[in-house]
């Protein structure tokens, strides 16, 4: 029984770092990108194509990788893409121009791509369904440390010794991870897919899944809710700069508040969702998030108020990332996991980079009141489609 708990928190550990340090390189281009455009010399309209970069490569990877994982192991996938990562996120130490920059966070793409739903699926495969909002409540808490932790620590040394330096320090964390995977991850004991990997295989899958109602409407949720995440997060630091002059400590000290909010939140909205059920949390989560997006530019009226500000929305957001995973992954069998979760990664981060593109249109024309309607409705979206469509997994 302890061999077996040391085993499962050795897991635990490693998969939380490996979302510490692949969330942390994503999430650090929103405060830092005044930094970039300021070290660069780049006009502020093309900020938002260095998320487009990433999303765009992560969802063509995350596409073909799906099915690979679930025909080789989700362990040798998450060995690749670890070293992928932490070879690209030294490469952004290099970069001396923004084109530079683009192509390092296009290759830092590819290897979010390999990652991409691995973890989650990884999580399906070997933990029973009645801990998995647990399991997967603490491995993304990795996120909320992130925040607490990486981003402002990161911002700070943005701001002090250039934007290369906090990829170089999650470039060693990512190295960091591969030794353990390396070490702690065994090979999961669960149904693979047995045929050829192909082209048309792929595809038949991927259509397989499209084929399900339930299914297709959660995929275009997950789409919708990461369009909300893109459109309000990519611009907010730079509101807040240009609205109330706070610097690159106030956008440290924001994100800390933020990932606090996320550690008190996530694990135990995991592990009540083993309890009530995924639909629930996830609803409640989208029409509060809603609220609030919709609310900042109106409540915001002070710096400081950004603080209990973002603090609600990252409790909101705790509250639907877990049970919305773990939702995902009981609506397949073992053999077609990884390809879903693949999936819904790819889309993800494809409505993540249109978000951020459409960030930058709207903020530089409209102001960023236009970003939180269009980051409001689609959050909104993902509430009514959860509601209207996709049915309760938890088998109790």
């Amino acid at each position: 029984m302890q061999q077996t708990l040391i085993r499962e928190n050795r897991v635990i550990l490693t998969l939380w770092l490996l979302i510490f340090s692949a969330s942390s390189q994503i999430m650090i281009i929103a405060p830092i990108l005044p930094a970039i455009r300021e070290q660069l010399a780049m006009p502020e309209h093309l900020l938002g194509l260095l998320v487009t970069s990433y999303a765009v490569m992560v969802g063509i990877v995350a596409i073909l990788i799906g099915p690979i994982s679930d025909r080789i192991g989700r362990r040798r996938v998450m060995l690749i893409g670890t070293l992928s990562m932490a070879v690209a996120l030294l490469g952004h130490s290099m970069v001396v121009n923004y084109q530079q920059l683009f192509i390092a966070r296009a290759f830092a793409g590819v290897a979010g791509g390999i990652l991409s739903g691995s973890v989650v699926s990884y999580v399906g495969d070997v933990f029973p369904p009645m801990r998995r909002g647990w399991a997967n409540g603490w491995v993304m808490s990795g996120a909320a440390t992130g925040q607490i932790l990486g981003i402002p620590i990161g911002t700070l040394m943005a701001d002090s010794l250039g934007f290369r330096t906090p990829f170089l320090m999650f470039g060693v964390c990512m190295a960091i991870t591969w030794y353990m995977v390396v070490r702690y991850l065994p090979q999961p004991n669960v149904k693979r897919d047995t045929h050829t990997i192909t082209i048309p295989h792929m595809l038949s899958k991927y259509a397989g899944l499209l084929r399900e109602a339930n299914i297709r409407s959660a995929i275009f949720a997950f789409f919708m809710m990461f369009i909300s995440v893109g459109v309000f997060v990519t611009y907010y630091p730079t509101w807040l700069r240009s609205e109330f002059g706070v610097d690159g400590a106030f956008i440290a000290s924001l994100f800390f508040v933020g990932g606090v909010a996320n550690v008190l939140t996530g694990p135990r909205m995991g592990k009540l969702s083993d309890s009530i059920g995924r639909r629930k949390l996830v609803i409640t989560s989208a029409v509060g998030t809603g609220i609030l997006v919709l609310s900042t530019t109106f409540l915001v009226v002070q710096s400081w108020v950004a603080y209990p500000m973002l603090f609600l929305v990252m409790m909101l957001v705790a509250m639907r990332v877990s049970p919305f995973q773990a939702l995902l992954s009981e609506m397949v069998d073992d053999d077609r996991r990884g390809t879903l979760m693949s999936f819904t990664a790819a889309l993800g981060q494809t409505g993540l980079g249109i978000g951020g593109a459409l960030a930058g249109l709207t903020y530089a024309s409209h102001g960023y009141l236009s970003n939180t309607i269009i980051g409001a409705i689609a959050i909104f979206c993902t509430g009514y489609i959860i509601w209207k469509h996709v049915p309760e997994t938890l088998k109790r």
